[in-house]
């Protein structure tokens, strides 16, 4: 469901498939990665590790959901 443009409501993931299967998930409300698979896993450890790269996603939620939810949302209210 979609139906807040309040920023305590949207969850940001950042998914990483390889041959359609998704082996490494940042997830805002976790805010860390998470493997899936014996790399992801590896992958998820070096990432949660890496203070910088880690940061940069925890930020994405406000930097990029924030930044967009007014478009979003008033396209998904216009088409439904």
């Amino acid at each position: 469901d979609f139906n807040s443009t309040e920023l305590k409501d949207i969850e940001f993931i950042n998914s990483w498939y390889y041959n359609k299967m998704e082996f490494i998930r940042f997830s805002s409300s976790v805010g860390k990665f998470v493997g899936f698979t014996e790399f992801g896993v590896k992958n998820a450890e070096y990432l949660n590790n890496n203070p910088s790269f880690l940061s940069q996603n925890r930020a994405a939620k406000e930097t990029y959901c924030q930044h967009n939810i007014g478009n979003w949302y008033k396209n998904v209210l216009t088409k439904s």
